[in-house]
């Protein structure tokens, strides 16, 4: 028999989630799953990393394992908030590293543009492990996510949980990912596994597509892929 694995159980379900694509000028577009470093800066976000602690940050997206169920989509689609700024010549900006940005030149006269894709009041159940018993284990993760060090977001800083992110059931044991996913109640999904973690071929797998979803934490940007599996996933029983 194979060995089985104790498997975290998130709810990711907002008005409005955005699981960050690559995004080319102004457009945020918005991927249908979440990505290794969202997952990662939720989790981090949760246990109070401060973003200069990119070791940290490192190590838990090295070790993260998951999986992620579509439990509900919004029939009309996606939702693109179009954003407009006037930008002057004095005004300054946040930044990542530390020091606010300002602009050089004269005024501008023309507003700042760009463009955020949202789903609607979505719902995707993620099943989340480590690949080692160092620290944090899965029980300080499920902790932090039951009282986090500071309030988390679902990707963008409007995308607030519309309920806890542990429900009544935060554990599961399954061999797989995709075992996890199947063991947790509901209607069969659109899903998304790492290659190696559920079917590779058969009925259940529409692609395999290499993800560039892996950062590098100290330069802030994305610099690697994985291979993961799309396809779609039956529970063992209906969510009741």
């Amino acid at each position: 028999m194979p060995e089985e694995h104790r498997w975290l159980v998130i709810h990711l379900e907002a008005p409005l989630v955005a699981f960050g694509g690559v995004r080319i000028d102004h457009i945020g577009v918005t991927r249908d799953f979440p990505t290794l470093s969202m997952m990662t800066g939720l989790l981090a976000n949760a246990l109070g990393y401060r973003r200069t602690e990119w070791e940290k940050h490192q190590r838990l997206q090295e070790r993260l394992i998951f999986a992620a169920r579509r439990d509900r989509e919004h029939p009309a689609g996606l939702l693109t908030d179009t954003q407009n700024a006037q930008l002057e010549k004095n005004d300054r900006g946040w930044t990542t590293w530390g020091e606010p940005e300002g602009r050089d030149g004269a005024s501008y006269g023309g507003p700042h543009r760009r463009q955020r894709d949202y789903h609607m009041d979505a719902h995707v159940l993620v099943v989340s492990r480590l690949r080692d018993d160092a620290e944090p284990d899965l029980d300080a993760l499920a902790m932090a996510i039951d009282r986090p060090a500071r309030p988390l977001f679902i990707g963008r800083k409007p995308c607030l949980p519309a309920g806890p992110l542990l429900r009544e059931e935060p554990f599961v044991h399954a061999a797989t990912a995709y075992d996890a996913l199947r063991k947790i109640a509901g209607a069969q999904a659109r899903a998304l596994w790492p290659l190696g973690e559920g079917p590779e071929s058969g009925s259940a797998v529409d692609r395999i597509v290499g993800l560039p979803d892996i950062r590098n934490w100290r330069t802030g940007l994305h610099a690697g892929s994985r291979k993961v599996v799309e396809g779609r996933v039956a529970p063992e029983r209906q969510a009741t």
